[in-house]
């Protein structure tokens, strides 16, 4: 197995702390292993066999928590909760130069890229509405240390919407985000998850550290 962490687990649903570079699911473009090989005998759920019991992702690279469910009634009432927006999803994220507000929204549809196919864009095509808010936890030498919230859900989201206002993440070759501190990925942490159970009714809050890289490249950049 991976480095995935299990940091919760009932009859109803799992916790984890997914490790960079691991794929949540199969999809065409990638044919080894997945988040759902891993917990083969903990989820299940739906009607797609490629990821059952799958609520939310995480980008290959991202690391941090996500909710799986076990079972069809959780699944259902989970992706009910993210249609609502009652699950709180924040991220720990380095963005490239210093930005000017302390808090602030980034509301700007997403869709995809017009010529290339793995990059999401604002006003790209089929583009949904996304709206990323986000607070300044520290103004660096070069950089943003920030949280991020997210009120939808889109793929690429935060690592989109901060490219889209001239801010790509560090590490984030994808979109534009430089080279720096030993990052061989993007700086985007899934930090604190809150939901409310759907079998027991209680809400549910769950945080993860940074991990290793972020954390050493973290420190590299304050005292750049």
């Amino acid at each position: 197995m991976s480095d995935l962490r299990v940091v919760h687990l009932d009859d109803a649903l799992a916790v984890i702390d997914k490790p960079a570079g691991l794929v949540v699911h199969s999809a065409p473009s990638h044919r080894g292993r997945t988040l759902v090989d891993e917990l083969e005998d903990i989820v299940g759920g739906g009607t797609d066999p490629a990821r059952p019991g799958i609520v939310h992702r995480l980008d290959k690279d991202t690391s941090g928590l996500m909710v799986v469910a076990r079972n069809n009634e959780t699944l259902a009432a989970l992706q009910a909760q993210i249609r609502r927006r009652e699950v709180n999803r924040l991220y720990l994220a380095l963005a490239g130069g210093r930005l000017a507000s302390r808090t602030g929204t980034i509301d700007a549809p997403i869709g995809r890229a017009a010529k290339q196919r793995h990059r999401m864009a604002v006003s790209g095509a089929a583009s949904r509405e996304a709206r990323t808010h986000f607070t300044v936890q520290d103004l660096l030498p070069s950089d943003t240390y920030l949280e991020a919230r997210l009120e939808t859900g889109r793929t690429h989201q935060i690592r989109a919407h901060f490219a889209a206002v001239g801010h790509p993440l560090v590490g984030d070759a994808t979109y534009g985000g430089k080279s720096a501190y030993g990052l061989t990925r993007q700086f985007l942490h899934a930090h604190r998850l809150s939901f409310i159970h759907p079998a027991q009714g209680e809400e549910m809050t769950f945080a993860s550290e940074l991990p290793a890289d972020l954390a050493a490249a973290l420190e590299a950049a304050r005292a750049a």
